[in-house]
């Protein structure tokens, strides 16, 4: 079973930049397409970003020139960097594993989820 913990998440005001991380226990975590998600009260769950097993990454319309995801497969984690950032992008920022190699942007095509870290973008 895989267990994803995120960290990271706080209060930043507009403009500012931030990182979270989310690190992976069990389960062979190289192997994974690894995704962030976020979710805004009364709002779906949306991709912003996935790095897959071959290191290439893609990143949802609404953050895209925003963030960053990297990966460390020697710490078993995933990282999301965001600068720029706007009351918008107020949400809980999720963390995602596929055992795919390929992952998704629909999260429906995730197996493991970490439990999500609240970023707050305010003055």
């Amino acid at each position: 079973q895989v267990q994803l913990v995120e960290s990271g998440g706080g209060l930043v005001q507009p403009g500012g930049s931030l990182t979270l991380s989310c690190t992976a226990s069990g389960g062979s975590f190289s192997e994974y397409a690894m995704a962030w998600f976020r979710q805004a009260p009364g709002k779906e769950r949306e991709f912003v970003g996935r790095v897959i097993r071959s290191g290439n990454k893609y990143y949802g319309d609404a953050v895209k020139g925003r963030v960053t995801v990297s990966r460390d497969n020697a710490k078993n984690t995933v990282y999301l960097y965001m600068n720029s950032l706007k009351p918008e992008d107020t949400a809980v920022y999720y963390c995602a594993a596929d055992e795919s190699p390929y992952g998704t942007q629909r999260p429906e095509g995730y197996e493991y989820w970490g439990q999500g870290t609240q970023v707050t973008v305010s003055s």
